[in-house]
């Protein structure tokens, strides 16, 4: 890439996480609403099954891209930083792992709303995006958009735990073995892979985080943190459930990964220039 520095500058990782969010959600989105129904506690067929596996997408649309550029402007700065105060950890898992967690706590201001609205309307609890808005807001106020946040970054750091050293390392060991920086195309390969490796193992966190975030069970009652919904989930339904739409997800982030990080790298080689 044209990069100089060690990292890419803060508006290039803004603009070209903007781009990347975008093109996976939009590109991707019906096999989230598959995982999503599959997760919830009602059950995939009265969850909707596979009819309208567009609801939601008004809200994920309009959260994809501040979301995803708020994680890459803050996972670039946080990387670059922690690479000038701690040079000889400069190529550590450590140092990606710190960035990719300092990255999801501010991205999740952003995706948490929008993943609730966007869960709502999946699973057929609400209908219409602004419609969706105003209900939940006259039921809990602004916290009622934040219901689930530690959940979700209970579930994103572990999976970028995974994930972004995986990827960072895999392109490392590709470039040292062509000699040269790896191509967008490449770096699209190994976000995949990492991205699937990472969904598969964390999707009882995911499971955890998608009831919390639509609220009750079956019978009507409502979760209560985390502890609460993994108990109940694992006593009540059995640990498989706990698995609940594992291939939809590790297909859908091993794909979006390929789209996310090949549009990231195109991006961020593009605006380089």
């Amino acid at each position: 890439m044209a990069e100089t520095s060690s990292s890419k500058s803060f508006f290039t990782s803004l603009i070209a996480g903007g781009i990347a969010g975008t093109s996976v959600d939009v590109a991707l989105f019906p096999l989230d609403t598959i995982k999503t129904r599959l997760q919830s506690s009602q059950g995939f067929l009265k969850a909707g099954g596979f009819k309208g596996v567009y609801k939601g997408l008004s809200a994920a649309a309009a959260g994809s891209a501040p979301g995803a550029a708020l994680f890459f402007s803050t996972y670039e700065t946080s990387k670059e930083v922690l690479q000038n105060k701690l040079p000889h950890l400069s190529n550590s898992p450590l140092i990606h792992m710190s960035a990719a967690a300092c990255g999801e706590t501010a991205a999740c201001l952003v995706r948490v709303p929008t993943e609730i609205v966007k869960q709502n309307m999946q699973t057929g609890a609400l209908s219409g995006f602004q419609h969706s808005i105003k209900t939940l807001y006259a039921a809990n106020g602004i916290a009622g958009f934040y219901r689930g946040y530690w959940s979700m970054l209970a579930r994103e750091i572990p999976f970028s735990f995974i994930q972004f050293p995986l990827w960072e390392g895999l392109k490392a060991t590709w470039s040292k073995q062509r000699g040269e920086q790896v191509s967008p195309f490449q770096g699209a390969i190994c976000g995949s892979i990492s991205g699937g490796i990472a969904a598969s193992i964390t999707t009882p966190l995911d499971v955890v985080k998608t009831r919390l975030m639509l609220g009750k069970d079956a019978h009507g009652v409502e979760y209560r943190g985390m502890k609460d919904t993994f108990m109940r989930v694992y006593t009540d339904e059995g640990w498989q459930t706990l698995f609940s739409g594992i291939k939809p997800r590790t297909m859908w982030i091993s794909i979006g990964g390929f789209v996310f990080f090949g549009a990231y790298e195109s991006a961020s080689a593009f605006l380089s220039k």
